[in-house]
Parts: structure tokens; sequence; C-alpha cells
């Protein structure tokens, strides 16, 4: 069974993350799907709007740690480099309904979706630096664009998780919904957007994107400081300590 579940409702295209199992974790093939059923659905007239989602108890626990280790460079081919830049190039816009842990890229895809509904489960957190990595995501510009500069660099410094009332309130997060209704009212809205005129969803999409060029740019620098820190040893250190648990 695939790792990444896609159906279409109403023009909106619902992606889900289904590896209960390693809580999500996303590993290269998942990234490569994930990427195939976003470009399917940018090429499609049908499709107006995405929604992503996880199980009922976890949205994603961020990399297959074991699976990275083993992907090489994280050159323009690599899968989750793929992925990367092809969710800062989405023209549709994006709602995602969170429940459970957002760890990592849980959290850091977060910043591109344009609509993001949690419920009381839900727990964000951005652990790069607690395992000898930096941010990834274009996280470094975004995050204090959204909560400003000291709040990201507690939230990325020190990697603490957060709830969904404190990602509420820093504005990462539209809102927080009960548990029985997220996924239901999450869909709700993307149909809602869905509805909604595509040309002019689209350029108005881009117009509140404006600096797209820095966050490309960013997300480029962002890449060439993680490789250097996944050859560290302090990082296969942090990394072995890690799958050791």
């Amino acid at each position: 069974m695939s790792h990444i579940q896609v159906r279409d409702d109403q023009g909106v295209r619902i992606i889900s993350f289904n590896r209960p199992e390693k809580r999500n974790a996303f590993n290269l093939e998942m990234y490569q799907q994930f990427t195939e059923y976003l470009i399917q659905g940018e090429a499609d007239n049908d499709i107006r709007a995405f929604m992503f989602h996880g199980t009922e108890n976890c949205f994603t626990s961020g990399n297959d740690i074991a699976d990275f280790l083993k992907s090489g460079e994280l050159v323009e081919e690599h899968p989750t480099v793929k992925f990367l830049f092809c969710l800062l190039d989405l023209k549709k816009p994006v709602v995602a309904a969170v429940t459970g842990a957002a760890v990592g890229i849980g959290t850091t895809l977060l910043l591109h979706c344009d609509l993001v509904y949690a419920d009381n489960s839900a727990k964000f957190q951005m652990p790069f630096v607690s395992l000898a990595l930096v941010p990834e995501a274009a996280s470094s510009l975004l995050l204090p664009l959204i909560v400003g500069q000291q709040k990201a660099a507690e939230l990325i410094l020190l990697g603490e998780a957060f709830n969904a009332t404190t990602a509420a309130e820093l504005n990462i997060i539209n809102k927080v919904i009960d548990d029985a209704d997220l996924l239901s009212f999450s869909l709700a809205q993307a149909k809602k957007l869905a509805a909604q005129p595509p040309q002019s969803l689209q350029a108005s999409k881009q117009l509140l994107r404006h600096n797209q060029a820095q966050v490309k740019a960013q997300m480029k620098l962002e890449l060439v400081q993680f490789s250097k820190r996944l050859q560290s040893d302090e990082a296969k250190q942090r990394f072995q300590a890690f799958l050791q648990k």
C-alpha cells in the first residue's frame, strides 16, 4: 500500500500521509510520490486547490532518519530537494490539517501552505539544531517574518515542542479546530478556495508571496549549510544516538 495517498473531491486534491507504523516519517519514495501528485495536480485544470493531512494521531514525525542518511548528496535531483522546490513553486493554494506530531519538515512545510488548521493534539517542533543540523524549507527566512526574530530564534535554536494554541497565537496556523471536526472543516475551506475564480485565485496567491525569489535563494543557502552539517562529526554522533533510541 502506498504511504502517500491521493483522492480528488470537488476540485480539491487531498494528499494524505499514511505510514503510521513510522509515525508518517517521510522516506525518499514518499517524497517522490508527493512531488508527482503535486505536479499532476498543478497541470490538471479540474484541480483548483490542495489539502494535506496525516493519520488520526500524527501529521508527520519528519524525515525517516535512517533512510535520509543513505540518500546521498542534497543535489537538485534529490527527492527531498525536488519536493521542497515544487512546494515553493505551487501556483494553486494549499490547506493543511494537522493532528498529532508535526516535526521538522512537518512544521516547516506548513510555512508554504496558504491556510493551516490544527486540532488540540497537534504538537509542532523544529529540532534541527538538536540534531546538529540547520533549518530547511526556507524556515530561517519565513519563520522570523511570521513570528518575529526573537521568537523564531527560540523555536529554532532551542527546538522545543509547542502546542496548537501557541502556533495559532504566533500565526503559524490559522485556527485551532475541535478534533472531530478538523478534517471536515479543512476540506470545506479547501472547497471554498476551489470554488473561487481560478486565475484570480492564483494571481492573488502570487501577489501575497511576492518574495519568492528571496525565499528560493534562502532555501538554497540552507541546503548548502545542511549538507555541510550532515557530514560533521557532531551530526554523526547525534544521529547515532537518535537511531540507537
